[in-house]
């Protein structure tokens, strides 16, 4: 399985087991696309300037920051899409890495960098309670408006790489 379908599997799965089904849809304040391209912008800053590892530092301090709050924010959201872009971003680099070499230099193989993400992930959606409607969207917005922008100013020469499988909602849809 390609790093892209592995990340996309766990985040479906680990999500529909934190997030419940039977709340409403939240009712948002924010422009959800323009949140999500500025955390991609914001994120791709980021990392050029300081890394990969300073990037991950940056989404650790923004989950403690944020998970605070007692109701789902746009900052918060901004959180969960730049660990989904930068996880993606990473899986797919260590994914071109032998897996040797990635245990003797102490990193992280692409599934475990997706399994804690989902872990993080998960986690925020379902302390909001937020429906899986929600879920699976915002995984396509991200996927969709985030993660080209974000890819794009890391690697601007650079094709971007092919979409892995489709959230459970998309695949739904597709047989609809």
């Amino acid at each position: 399985m390609r790093p892209r379908q592995t990340i996309a599997a766990l985040v479906a799965g680990l999500l529909l087991n934190g997030a419940s089904p039977l709340p409403a849809q939240p009712n948002l304040a924010w422009d959800q696309v323009a949140n999500i391209k500025d955390a991609a912008t914001r994120l791709a800053a980021l990392q050029r300037r300081q890394g990969a590892t300073r990037a991950y530092a940056f989404i650790d301090a923004c989950y403690r920051t944020h998970m605070l709050s007692e109701a789902y924010t746009q900052a918060l959201e901004a959180c969960i899409a730049q660990d989904y872009m930068e996880t993606q971003v990473l899986a797919l680099i260590y994914s071109r890495v032998p897996a040797d070499t990635l245990r003797r230099q102490g990193v992280p193989s692409p599934r475990m960098l997706a399994d804690a993400m989902g872990q993080r992930i998960g986690a925020a959606f379902a302390n909001y309670k937020l429906p899986l409607t929600y879920v699976d969207e915002f995984k396509k917005l991200v996927d969709q408006h985030g993660f080209p922008l974000f890819y794009k100013a890391l690697f601007p020469n650079s094709k971007l790489p092919p979409r892995g499988n489709p959230s459970p909602g998309e695949a739904e849809q597709k047989q609809e």
